[in-house]
């Protein structure tokens, strides 16, 4: 019999005996069955993983293959999402495992008043990302030949062009900036707290342009609409600058208290 552990994806508050509905029938990682895990009226929703594939140096290791990370990346989110249609939940960080269900029913007990009060703090609100990309021709790109000149000579019209080229970008960065003062001024009026987190790169990095901002705001549910049009409205009227928002979501970047003073939203 192969040996397992308890992958844990999320504590939420499960007064009314409902969650175990949604939970239902849907896979988890390694498409095992996903149950809760429960301590009073909190729950952490846990399903068993291959004690082989997440003990500690193994999942060092799989940790730099993309696509097994995907895989569990998946299901894990897939877990929470179901959880987060019909409650407020914690979010826990992904491969986050146990050595079994007591190991996790213990860790309950012990932080069930934390857990208790940031569930509440975070009752209808959502999360929604924000990230700010530039699309400039890269760097190291090489521009197309330039038009003949009378009085340029084949390098130094390339030269110009090289010139120009740079100029273009550092203008895009300008106006990236000024994008992202806009955003940070828009979600004043809307957001009650944010996390700045690293800027995508390389394989991590979708769609066109360079990632130059990567922010997660907490949205009271009823400021959500109002929170988009405006952080989409940042751009408007500026080149070579992008703005995507996604959401809503489950508070994945606010599950811990902040550290630091959240932000304050604007007086209307």
């Amino acid at each position: 019999m192969t040996a397992t552990m308890s992958y844990a994806y999320a504590v939420a508050r499960d007064d009314d005996d409902t969650l175990a509905r949604a939970l239902s029938g849907l896979p988890g990682v390694a498409d095992a069955p996903v149950h809760l895990v429960r301590q009073g009226e909190m729950v952490v929703a846990v399903s068993p993983v291959p004690e082989q594939d997440f003990q500690e140096s193994a999942l060092r290791a799989h940790l730099e293959d993309l696509e097994w990370l995907e895989s569990v990346a998946r299901a894990h989110h897939r877990v929470i999402g179901a959880l987060a249609e019909r409650t407020t939940v914690l979010p826990l960080r992904l491969a986050t495992v146990y050595l079994d269900d007591e190991r996790v029913r213990q860790m309950l007990d012990a932080r069930q008043e934390a857990f208790a009060g940031r569930l509440s703090e975070l009752t209808a609100h959502t999360e929604w990302g924000v990230k700010i990309y530039v699309e400039t021709p890269a760097a190291t790109e090489r521009p197309a030949a330039p038009p003949a000149a009378a009085d340029l000579s084949p390098g130094r019209a390339y030269l110009s062009h090289r010139r120009a080229q740079r100029h273009a970008r550092e203008d895009a960065y300008r106006e990236a900036e000024e994008v992202a003062r806009r955003v940070e001024d828009a979600a004043r009026h809307h957001a009650v707290d944010r996390v700045q987190h690293r800027a995508q790169q390389g394989e991590l990095a979708r769609g066109p342009g360079e990632n130059v901002i990567n922010d997660a705001y907490l949205v009271p549910v009823g400021h959500a609409e109002g929170f988009r049009a405006d952080v989409l409205r940042a751009a408007e009227g500026l080149t070579g600058v992008r703005v995507e928002v996604t959401g809503p979501w489950a508070p994945y970047s606010f599950a811990t208290p902040p550290e630091t003073e959240p932000m304050k939203r604007a007086a209307p």
